[in-house]
């Protein structure tokens, strides 16, 4: 049985507690070098961040993403965006670029997702992107399991991430139509205000059966087993991120 739902996405927490996404994309920005008149989807823009960092290049952005609350403020920010899902985009040779920061390791049909980026293209059209990678968060997602193995009471842990490994990736761009220019995993470890925070705005679906006392010592417990593995007096919490990013072009 999937106990998990889909996660809630709050807007003004995210920016509180978890903007380390929007400023460590600049060097992906940076790949994308958006061009003057060119049309590019922000695929999971999030509040709007980055899609509007992309138009002051003179770029012609739309945006898209899961969540109706963030898809709100990102049109605040004057951006034209849409509720849509990465494997339900639909639209056909539109954009000279695709960029995507720190989304597609929510995407677990992989192959449909590349499938429908491939069509959003024009001929020739890249693929920029970076989100989640082989061993990415290790030691949050085995302290979050070992937790639900201790409470029976809780379910199934049922992880909502897809991790892939670069070669992984690089084969289904290939056999999709991509030719792959650049593909590699980073380890990035990056630093967190607090763990507990960190459940709330990433892992909030993982618990969302669970009663709030039961929410409450699901994050305690995970806590307890980190501090003395990812914090320390001195640097604060460093979560084990490891980042895949690439640069894949449309062959026709």
């Amino acid at each position: 049985m999937q106990l998990n739902k889909t996660n809630q996405w709050d807007a003004d927490k995210y920016n509180k507690h978890a903007d380390f996404v929007s400023n460590l994309a600049l060097p992906v920005i940076e790949l994308l070098n958006p061009q003057e008149d060119e049309s590019i989807l922000d695929l999971g823009c999030g509040d709007g961040t980055l899609a509007v960092e992309i138009e002051k290049f003179n770029s012609r952005v739309i945006a898209v993403d899961l969540s109706e609350n963030m898809v709100a403020k990102a049109k605040e920010k004057g951006i034209q965006a849409f509720v849509m899902s990465a494997t339900k985009l639909t639209f056909e040779n539109k954009f000279d670029a695709v960029f995507s920061n720190a989304v597609l390791h929510w995407v677990k049909d992989d192959d449909k997702s590349i499938k429908k980026i491939y069509n959003s293209l024009k001929a020739k059209g890249r693929l920029i992107a970076e989100f989640g990678g082989y061993s990415n968060i290790k030691s949050l997602t085995d302290a979050m399991q070992q937790v639900f193995k201790e409470h029976k009471e809780f379910g199934v842990f049922n992880n909502p991430w897809n991790f892939p490994k670069d070669s992984d990736y690089k084969q289904l761009l290939i056999d999709n139509g991509f030719n792959v220019e650049y593909i590699k995993l980073i380890p990035r470890p990056t630093k967190i205000d607090d763990i507990s925070n960190w459940l709330d705005i990433f892992a909030n679906g993982i618990i969302s059966h669970l009663t709030e006392e039961q929410q409450n010592l699901f994050k305690k417990e995970v806590r307890e087993i980190l501090k003395p593995k990812i914090y320390s007096k001195k640097d604060g919490w460093i979560a084990d991120y490891v980042r895949l990013r690439l640069k894949a072009y449309k062959k026709v």
